[in-house]
C-alpha cells in the first residue's frame, strides 16, 4: 500500500515509529489465536521502521467512551516517547485515515500531516466531503493528496496542500525477470490484470472480451476482494477456458507476473469513485515497458499514447489487438513508457515529502 512505500522510505530521512492499529480487548484476552499482522511489509528491519504494537495492555475499547479515548491516546504518547528516547527533538504526526483524527489531540506534535490516498467514503457516486474529514484537513499543518480529482475536491480546504501521486519501485519492475512457472504455462497472448479482484472492476467487460477472443488468454493475478453482486459474474468468467485466476502472490513476485503479460489491463468500471483513484499498478505496469490498455478513469487523462484508453468492448478489443503490434512493442515505445514510470519512482516522490517536512519544521 502507499503508506508502506512512503513511511518505509521516510525512515531513510527520519526516525519512524509505526503504530499498529490495536485489536479489541477480546482478541487479546479471550482468544488463544495469535492476532493477524495488520502490516504486510517484507521486514521492519529492511525499512528501518520501529513497529509499535500496543498489545493486550492497550487494546481497543469502545465502552466507556472516555476510557477508550484515553487508551488510544496513550498509544500515541508511548510511540512519541520512543522517538524522544532516540534523541528526536521534533515530532511529526503522520495520519493516513480520517478515523485517526483523535491522534491530533494525543500529543503536541511539531508538525501534523494527513495523507489522502483514497476517497474514504467508497461511494460509486460522488458525495459531499465528510464533515469529520474536513475538520481534520483544517486542523493539520500539512495535507498530501494523491490524485488530481481528489485535489480538486479537497485541495482548497487547507492552504498547505501538496499533490504527490502514487509511485513505483522502478528498479524492481523495470529489471527483467523470468516468467513464473504458472504463467509460462499459459498460452500467449496474455492479457493481464494484477491486483485485487473487486467490485470496482468491469467484470462484465472481461467476460465479453474473453468470449469474443478465445484465442487470447485473460490472466488475473491477485486475491478476491469484495465483489458484491458481481460474485456470480466472476464465477462465470472463471469458468471460461481462456480465463486464468492465479490467486494471491507475494509483493516481490508481482513484477515478474506483470512482465509475463503481453498487455497489462486496468479494467475498471468508470464511476465517480474510480475517477478519484490513482492506481498503484499504473506506474508499475509502465515500468515493465509492457503496453497498457485502460478504462477512461481520470488518472490516465493526458497519458495517451503511453497508454491506450478504451470505452466500449469494441474499443477494448481493438486497443488490445493494437497493443500486440510491433509498433506498440518497439524499443522506443517501451522506453517511453519506462521513462514516464521513472518520474514516479517512490524514492523521488518521498524525497519531496521529506523536503517539505524539513522546510515546514525549519519555519
Amino acid at each position: 500500500m502507499p503508506r508502506h512505500h512512503v513511511l518505509g522510505r521516510l525512515a531513510r530521512h527520519f526516525e519512524v515509529v509505526w503504530i499498529e492499529p490495536a485489536a479489541g480487548w477480546r482478541n487479546y484476552w479471550l482468544s488463544n489465536k495469535a492476532r493477524d499482522a495488520a502490516i504486510q511489509m517484507r521486514s521492519p528491519e529492511e525499512f528501518g521502521i520501529d513497529i509499535y504494537d500496543p498489545g493486550r495492555w492497550l487494546p481497543e475499547v469502545y465502552r466507556p467512551e472516555a476510557l477508550g479515548d484515553w487508551i488510544r491516546k496513550q498509544r500515541v504518547k508511548l510511540a512519541c516517547a520512543k522517538l524522544r528516547q532516540r534523541g528526536c527533538d521534533k515530532i511529526v504526526l503522520y495520519l493516513w485515515r480520517p478515523e485517526f483524527d483523535w491522534a491530533r489531540d494525543a500529543i503536541d506534535a511539531d508538525l501534523s500531516c494527513y495523507h489522502i490516498d483514497d476517497e474514504y467514503r467508497f461511494s460509486m457516486e460522488d458525495l459531499p466531503n465528510d464533515p469529520r474529514e474536513v475538520a481534520l484537513i483544517q486542523r493539520v499543518d500539512q495535507v498530501i493528496i494523491h490524485s488530481r480529482k481528489l485535489l480538486e475536491k479537497k485541495g482548497g480546504i487547507n492552504p498547505h496542500t501538496m499533490h504527490v501521486p502514487n509511485g513505483v519501485e522502478y528498479a524492481a519492475h523495470a529489471t527483467p525477470a523470468p516468467a513464473p512457472e504458472d504463467i509460462a504455462a499459459i498460452p500467449q497472448p496474455r492479457m493481464g490484470y494484477v491486483g485485487v479482484i473487486k467490485s470496482q472492476l468491469d467484470i462484465g467487460l472481461l467476460h465479453q472480451l474473453a468470449k469474443r477472443r478465445p484465442d487470447w488468454s485473460f490472466v488475473l493475478v491477485g486475491p478476491k476482494g469484495y465483489l458484491g453482486p458481481k460474485a456470480s459474474l466472476l464465477d462465470q468468467l472463471e469458468g471460461l477456458p481462456n480465463v486464468y485466476l492465479t490467486g494471491n502472490r507475494q509483493l516481490a513476485e508481482l513484477p515478474a507476473y506483470m512482465q509475463a503479460m503481453d498487455v497489462c489491463m486496468m479494467c475498471y468500471e468508470v464511476c465517480d469513485y474510480t475517477n478519484f483513484i490513482y492506481p498503484l499498478k499504473l506506474n508499475e505496469y509502465l515500468a515493465t515497458g509492457r503496453p497498457v490498455v485502460t478504462a477512461a478513469i481520470d488518472s490516465v487523462a493526458g497519458l495517451e499514447p503511453l497508454v491506450s484508453i478504451a470505452h466500449s468492448a469494441e474499443e477494448w478489443e481493438t486497443a488490445l489487438d493494437n497493443a500486440l503490434s510491433s509498433g506498440a512493442n518497439s524499443p522506443a515505445a517501451i522506453q517511453a513508457r519506462q521513462n514516464q514510470a521513472e518520474l514516479h519512482d517512490w524514492d523521488r516522490l518521498v524525497q519531496q515529502i521529506a523536503d517539505q517536512f524539513r522546510n515546514r519544521l525549519a519555519r
